[in-house]
């Protein structure tokens, strides 16, 4: 009778229930693993024979035959170890117990029998949780991870000893693994006092402070434009510091991507403040959108739920500013390849800077720009006409003068926990109007819903209609002049959209 040990593979962020099917039978010694194995599973034949020796237990001598079923579903990672060794122990009798139907395990295995922390513990539990498995044996630095998701019994194990010893239930050597509990409560809270920008410390640029404080209460995107030292760089770092709290399913979504990326803290593992991307603009599309031959969460996803600053925008290449246009779109990123298709959710506002024209003094007030009309329109030509109709805000952020330099005591600068009550006000608003319709922010209006939840009087009607005409706006730039003023509304506190929010959303349309 072979023996069957259950396991997990990852392929995205699916999650797949795998069968470790172990049989030994008198042939000449080996050990073969089947069922679509990648390098480094087929290398934990002798990771998996050294740890049993190493743990004092004896390896059968005798042919061994792994199967990891279904045999369709690529395997990858070295999650498989600790699964395949407890099959053999099991086969051999030296673990008491044949039937693990409600357990699973994962882990790797050092050559001494311990057992080493791996990626992507969360969204395997929560994925075994929903497939019937009651308690998952994972290594003991992921326990704290894996415990996040209630409802599935989580044992933190230090090598194959404890182990062999916890389901050895007649043996003297008997010991349980006492069960790992996660406070939850422990995790969630923010640290607002590591964020080490504030508006407060920014000098002048009120209107573009303004745009930020929209844009981070509707999610939607910006683009700033103005000469070197103006301060876009320094408005985009404090601009974490005024984005709202993460909700509970959005920490939990954000940690699954960190944790298949292998980017989870093992003493603070629940992602509890909204990610702050910043590109360098050498990063390649594949670092952007995600991607490889076992594909990985790109920048795109790994900002889902918070920001992805790309600061001197125009220097990005044309082709990897274009992949952003599709997950601006539709929230999410699709990856096919020959044999699979993935899906990444890449809900982001993407906050990008730019100088006006290859010396930066565009309308500068100080410096003459130098720049021929051809230099300054094929430098702004890297910025298709479609990605710009995703960008919801552009503003210019102009140089500031000596005397808001030296001003030290302005009383009308505010600090962003100041804005940043309004932003959570608004989007406190904005969760209310939407529960139950799976948006959290107006940036996620569907034309469906813009129908029902931005209705126009007949003087923003007249409105918008000659703003369409001057400024020639798409429907989809439509669209997004809609759901602008919906969040503008919703910070002034009003529950329909008149003419002054309306004529503040076509402002920031206006410089497209």
């Amino acid at each position: 009778m072979i023996s069957q040990i259950l396991t997990a593979s990852v392929i995205g962020l699916d999650v797949y229930k795998i069968t470790v099917e172990v049989d030994v039978n008198n042939s000449l010694p080996s050990v073969a693993i089947v069922g679509l194995p990648d390098t480094a599973i087929s290398e934990a034949k002798e990771r998996v024979r050294s740890a049993i020796k190493n743990s004092g237990y004896e390896f059968p001598n005798k042919k061994i035959v792994v199967n990891l079923a279904p045999a369709d579903i690529k395997k990858v990672g070295s999650y498989y170890d600790l699964p395949i060794a407890v099959g053999i122990l099991a086969k051999a009798g030296i673990i008491n117990r044949s039937e693990f139907s409600d357990t699973a395990f994962i882990g790797e295995l050092s050559l001494d029998g311990s057992v080493r922390t791996v990626a992507g513990v969360l969204p395997i539990a929560a994925g075994l949780k929903k497939q019937g498995i009651k308690t998952l044996i994972v290594p003991l630095d992921n326990a704290k991870e894996a415990a996040i998701v209630e409802g599935i019994k989580v044992l933190g194990a230090k090598n194959l000893v404890e182990i062999v010893n916890h389901f050895n239930t007649d043996s003297p050597e008997h010991k349980e693994i006492k069960p790992f509990v996660s406070d939850i409560n422990e995790y969630f809270r923010e640290k607002l006092n590591n964020i080490p920008f504030d508006f407060k410390d920014v000098k002048g640029q009120t209107k573009a402070k303004r745009a930020m404080e929209i844009a981070a209460a509707g999610g939607h995107n910006m683009l700033m434009s103005g000469p070197p030292g103006s301060g876009k760089t320094l408005l985009s770092k404090c601009f974490p510091s005024i984005l709202p709290p993460l909700t509970f399913d959005e920490a939990i979504e954000l940690t699954k991507i960190y944790s298949i990326s292998g980017m989870i803290d093992s003493d603070n593992p629940l992602i509890t403040t909204r990610p702050f991307r910043n590109v360098h603009h050498t990063a390649s599309s594949i670092g952007i959108i995600g991607g490889g031959s076992n594909p990985k969460p790109g920048e795109i996803t790994l900002a889902h739920r918070g920001v992805l600053f790309l600061d001197e925008f125009v220097e990005f290449p044309r082709g990897v500013l274009e992949v952003l246009r599709q997950p601006l779109e539709d929230g999410k990123i699709v990856i096919a390849r020959a044999k699979m298709r993935l899906e990444f959710p890449s809900d982001f506002i993407l906050l990008a800077a730019m100088n006006p024209c290859p010396c930066g003094y565009l309308g500068d007030s100080e410096i003459r720009c130098k720049c021929s009309e051809h230099q300054i329109k094929q430098y702004r030509s890297k910025l298709s006409g479609p990605l710009l109709d995703r960008i919801d805000i552009v503003i210019d952020v102009p140089r500031l003068k000596i005397n808001e330099l030296m001003d030290k005591n302005s009383p009308s600068v505010e600090s962003s926990s100041q804005i940043r009550e309004r932003v959570i006000k608004a989007r406190n608003i904005q969760l209310e109007r939407y529960k139950g319709l799976g948006i959290y922010t107006n940036s996620e209006l569907t034309p469906k819903l813009i129908k029902k939840f931005c209705i126009l009087d007949s003087d923003s009607s007249l409105l918008i209609r000659e703003a369409s005409k001057k400024f020639n706006l798409s429907a989809r730039a439509y669209d997004r002049v809609l759901k602008l003023s919906r969040t503008i509304a919703d910070l002034d506190g009003s529950e329909n959209i008149n003419s002054k929010h309306l004529a503040q959303a076509i402002q920031y349309r206006s410089s497209i």
